[in-house]
């Protein structure tokens, strides 16, 4: 038996039975690794994240709800567009916040890298059915190498790539356009003059649509024109350098009216680079759907470069099978194939 003496003079002695023990504040209550399946847990779609809080449009009554990541899902995250099961407060209360519990399987993943080296993904969203490719004819001036980015990055998460051309009223776009001419992909011309969307009906209905593009195309004016009480953010271009000033400083999902079907866009931050670190090289070929059909001819060990003996794609050069801007496509296919393959940046 342990003695403890009372230090107040008293001369009392005390036992172990004299010692007051605190209950455990966790209960008594077996630890389980079992965690709630949250099966009949509302869902709902996310529509923005800001700061870590994420704004869902709850499905059965179509209603808006703040949540914060639960804590047993903080290290998978979720982004635009995924689908998420709630627990906790979902009502009107202020104050209320509730929870992601679950995130439901991803039906497709849009994802960028800073740049060609950084192998460290960011994801920007989740579950489009198809990627709107924003570039302006002019003002500024169009970049093709970048929509080749684009394209390989649409065809890595399975979206249905389209190409929309804006401020067609400054410029004629049929030069340009015969960088893709090879392509099976839709293109949709716009004017800077014109707020008309009917070109854009057909190609977004029914479908969740990723819209993509550099600074200044005309991205955030487009969803203004297709949802007008979206209020995006629009900026103009600066006369001395020509790049556009960043408007849209987040992704966010906007459903589109009624007349669309169940359509939804989602508009993100206009970009002078996209990163491919993250994109499997053959990802990259099979983007470039003109090429490829002549890369399936090459040689078994043919390594498609400028110095490789007996690649098919300086044939069908030279015998002008790829047409005019052959040459031009073949150029930035390899640009990007030693950018990926030797992790190195490509200046765009």
């Amino acid at each position: 038996m342990s003695w403890l003496y009372e230090p107040d003079g008293s001369g009392h002695d005390l036992d172990e039975s004299d010692v007051r023990v605190r209950p455990n504040p966790k209960g008594n209550r077996p630890r389980t690794k079992i965690r709630p399946t949250h099966d009949d847990a509302p869902m709902g779609m996310v529509l923005q994240v800001d700061l870590g809080r994420y704004r869902v449009l709850l499905d059965h009554d179509q209603r808006i709800v703040d949540a914060t990541m639960g804590k047993e899902m903080r290290k998978a995250g979720a982004v635009v567009g995924d689908r998420v099961a709630l627990a906790g407060d979902t009502s009107e209360t202020v104050g209320a916040l509730a929870r992601i519990a679950r995130v439901e399987p991803r039906t497709s993943l849009l994802r960028r890298s800073a740049d060609d080296s950084d192998q460290v993904e960011r994801v920007i969203v989740a579950n489009a059915t198809q990627m709107l490719i924003v570039t302006s004819i002019a003002n500024p001036e169009p970049r093709a190498r970048l929509i080749d980015r684009y394209l390989a990055a649409a065809f890595d998460a399975g979206l249905r790539p389209i190409l929309c051309i804006t401020k067609t009223d400054l410029a004629d776009p049929s030069e340009f356009l015969k960088n893709f001419e090879g392509l099976s992909i839709p293109v949709v011309l716009t004017r800077s003059d014109d707020p008309s969307i009917a070109p854009l009906r057909d190609v977004l209905r029914d479908q969740i649509t990723v819209a993509v593009g550099h600074s200044g195309v005309g991205k955030s004016t487009l969803v203004n024109a297709l949802v007008p009480d979206a209020l995006r953010a629009t900026g103009v271009v600066n006369e001395v350098t020509g790049r556009g000033r960043h408007t849209s400083t987040s992704v966010r999902a906007i459903r589109l009216p009624s007349d669309f079907g169940n359509a939804w866009i989602i508009d993100t931050p206009g970009v002078r680079s996209f990163g491919l670190g993250h994109v499997n090289l053959e990802n990259i070929l099979r983007s470039f759907e003109d090429l490829y059909a002549v890369i399936e001819t090459c040689p078994r060990d043919c390594s498609h470069a400028a110095d490789s003996p007996d690649c098919e794609l300086d044939s069908a050069i030279s015998d002008g099978r790829l047409g005019e801007t052959g040459s031009l496509r073949v150029d930035s296919l390899r640009r990007l194939m030693i950018s990926i393959s030797t992790a190195g940046k490509l200046d765009e």
